[in-house]
């Protein structure tokens, strides 16, 4: 027997979903934040664990170039896109963020390393960025979930003007790693399925038990 009054019951899970959801992306960009501070310290010496395209020395930089930024500017610029995102996405659990930022995190390194300029360094964050919107955006169309589809529409006019940066043309824009990272999403939205065990859309519908 609860103590607990009905509907707070109920909606302690929408609220710890929340929570949940704001605590993991704030976390995330936070490490963002500290790992720049260090780098800043050390004379931006981090700067160069980014992807180095076709230099077998230059592969660590998939794993480690989204984590490093080229100063302050360039990681605020990513800072506010990749909590409005991050967040969305978490909505739908720590698992799927996960396996969606993996995909993308994959994707878009690979395909940098593999077309990336000789002799250029790669680094930043925008990967995620260009991923999860994508992923967004298609969600929706693979599951069947029309608020989810709405949701897509939402973020699409939010940030779709940024997918331009997908093309080659600006000077010191990694076009490969925005490309592939957007990439990356679209293949993630479509490997992600709706699973039994968790809502199809956000919020979940609430039942007595």
């Amino acid at each position: 027997m609860s103590l607990i009054p009905e509907q707070d019951e109920q909606e302690r899970p929408g609220r710890s979903r929340v929570a949940t959801a704001a605590v993991t992306i704030g976390g995330f960009v936070l490490l963002l934040w500290v790992i720049e501070l260090v780098d800043t310290v050390t004379g931006h010496r981090l700067d160069s664990f980014g992807i180095r395209p076709w230099n077998p020395s230059g592969l660590s930089g998939i794993l480690f170039a989204p984590l490093l930024h080229l100063g302050w500017g360039h990681l605020i610029a990513n800072t506010g896109p990749l909590l409005v995102l991050g967040f969305v996405i978490l909505l739908s659990g720590v698992g799927a963020w996960l396996r969606v930022t993996a995909v993308v995190w994959l994707v878009g390194g690979i395909g940098t390393w593999l077309t990336g300029g000789p002799g250029s360094l790669h680094l930043g964050a925008s990967g995620l960025v260009f991923g999860w919107i994508v992923y967004l955006v298609l969600r929706g169309v693979f599951t069947r979930s029309v608020l989810q589809i709405a949701l897509g529409v939402v973020i699409l006019l939010a940030y779709g003007a940024v997918l331009w940066g997908v093309f080659p043309g600006q000077t010191g824009i990694s076009w490969q790693g925005h490309l592939f990272g957007a990439i990356g999403g679209g293949l993630a939205a479509r490997l992600e399925k709706p699973r039994q065990d968790s809502p199809e859309v956000w919020p979940p519908t609430r039942t007595n038990q």
